[in-house]
């Protein structure tokens, strides 16, 4: 190979190889195609009380598990969020063995006490911290009949069910 063969090859090799990894890396930044707002909601909608409407949904997009709806104000609730302020244990115990994100709200409702007490004694301050529409962790043990957090709660400080969105 002469001095201008290998020249010529080698900025072709350079040129390529810059140009190749931003293309690569363009092709794989496409906007991802989002679910319908109204199938969102209807899923949250259904996480309050109806197991079977989940389960279908979530045969036919498994994905749903992880979507939030925004009812405004940052208000923004997921499926098992709506099962956990209105105490439907059935529901939330099946999005958790379906993958969802459990929360302390959700925790809370379920009666694991193990779990939430720990939480609250690293980080105090989330005893006053608001879930979706405002409701509180008691409010939470409440509807879960979770006793002995409820007692605990209360024992903290923490007396109201509802802190509202502002």
């Amino acid at each position: 190979m002469n001095r201008n063969s290998f020249i010529s090859k080698f900025s072709s090799g350079v040129v390529l190889s810059t140009l190749l990894p931003s293309n690569v890396y363009s092709l794989s930044q496409q906007e991802p195609n989002p679910f319908d707002i109204k199938l969102v909601k209807d899923f949250v909608v259904a996480g309050h009380r109806n197991l079977d409407t989940v389960k279908e949904m979530l045969v036919e997009h498994p994905n749903l598990i992880y979507t939030s709806y925004d009812w405004g104000k940052g208000d923004y609730e997921q499926a098992i969020e709506g099962a956990g302020h209105l105490g439907k244990k059935d529901i939330a115990n099946y999005l958790i063995e379906k993958g969802a994100r459990a929360n302390l709200f959700v925790l809370t409702m379920l009666g694991k006490t193990a779990l939430v007490k720990p939480v609250l004694e690293a980080y105090p301050k989330l005893l006053f911290s608001k879930g979706p529409h405002g409701f509180t962790l008691l409010h939470h043990a409440k509807v879960g009949e979770a006793k002995e957090l409820e007692e605990y709660l209360m024992a903290k400080g923490l007396t109201n069910t509802n802190l509202g969105m502002k």
